[in-house]
């Protein structure tokens, strides 16, 4: 089944990203559509694909994730200006008919990411 879904851990605590809001745009011609607003569960997931169905397309796509808001409401002090402010990945997808997960490894001074399973 085409979808595209993201996790995210927060490597720093050692826990799932709850709590976490984040953006997903379409890019397209040096434009970006916003697609998508969503916010992390208990588990660091979104409850629901991203992209599924007939929304399902090839193309560029980009995940922001407002990494200092997090953070910040977790009660980390952050320097200012912090230091990861939005993390934005931009990915492409290729295969209408497959299956992509974005995961995100997060702590308040670096981030991981790779196509998952």
């Amino acid at each position: 089944m085409s979808r595209l879904t993201t996790h995210v851990l927060d490597t720093a605590a050692g826990l799932p990203a709850a709590g976490l809001r984040g953006t997903l745009w379409r890019c397209s011609a040096g434009r970006r559509e916003r697609i998508v607003d969503f916010l992390t569960n208990a588990d660091g997931r979104v409850d629901t694909p991203l992209l599924d169905g007939p929304a399902f397309v090839c193309g560029l796509y980009e995940l922001s994730f407002e990494v200092s808001a997090y953070f910040t409401a977790r009660g980390i002090a952050l320097p200012d200006p912090p230091f990861l402010d939005v993390v934005s990945i931009r990915f492409g997808i290729a295969d209408a008919a497959a299956k992509y997960h974005v995961p995100l490894l997060l702590s308040p001074w670096s981030y991981a990411t790779y196509r998952g399973s």
